[in-house]
């Protein structure tokens, strides 16, 4: 009878072991499935060891006075743009209206007045398409221009600011890249990008006040 008990306790301390390892092993895999938190990890600024520095890109663009003047400027072509379209859409809409009543009112007295409006309805659709298309073209050729000054002038810009830095090397920062903070640089390029882009506007202004009224 003792050793049926015996048994018995060794086969109940057995099913609760395989019952407690089991729970533990769905824990474990609950665990392992559940989604992953991310969190943002602030980097730690050191003493940096090396002759390098680097700015970003998206701070200079949303801050850079020569950008803000290009998007001031790209915005009044592009309303000039659209009511180019608009008004000349709406001219060439009323003239097609009213030779198409014209024509179900037997107002033509012959066929050669209707081709004669029809051909000049498609000379002036013409013309507005090249009209808007020009100013299209303006509008690509004065982006690809404002983007070579852009360039230009940030390029210009770190030689004379590295003359008395004398840094290895200026990168430009992207999402996915590490630098240690402490040789993040944007404040300064900001600020004197600003500078030169304000003296640079000043004399533009002062020149043009010089120049002789007509």
């Amino acid at each position: 009878m003792k050793k049926l008990v015996f048994a018995l306790l060794a086969l109940a301390t057995a099913a609760i072991s395989v019952t407690s390892c089991s729970n533990k092993e769905e824990k474990k895999q609950d665990a392992a499935a559940a989604p992953a938190k991310t969190v943002k990890a602030e980097g730690e600024k050191f003493a940096p060891t090396t002759n390098i520095r680097y700015y970003n890109m998206d701070t200079v663009m949303a801050n850079y006075l020569l950008v803000k003047t290009y998007n001031e400027t790209n915005l009044r072509a592009t309303r000039e743009l659209e009511n180019a379209y608009s008004s000349r859409q709406g001219e060439l809409q009323r003239m097609a209206s009213s030779i198409q009543q014209k024509a179900q009112n037997n107002g033509y007295l012959s066929e050669a007045s209707y081709k004669a409006d029809v051909e000049d309805l498609n000379r002036k659709q013409q013309a507005a398409e090249n009209y808007v298309g020009g100013l299209q073209a303006r509008a690509q050729q004065e982006a690809l221009r404002q983007q070579q000054e852009f360039i230009d002038s940030i390029d210009n810009f770190l030689i004379d600011y590295n003359r008395d830095k004398h840094y290895d090397a200026i990168l430009i920062y992207s999402p996915g890249q590490y630098f240690n903070p402490a040789l993040d640089i944007t404040n300064e390029v900001v600020e004197g990008l600003n500078a030169r882009y304000k003296k640079t506007a000043d004399k533009a202004a002062d020149a043009k006040k010089e120049e002789p009224k007509k």
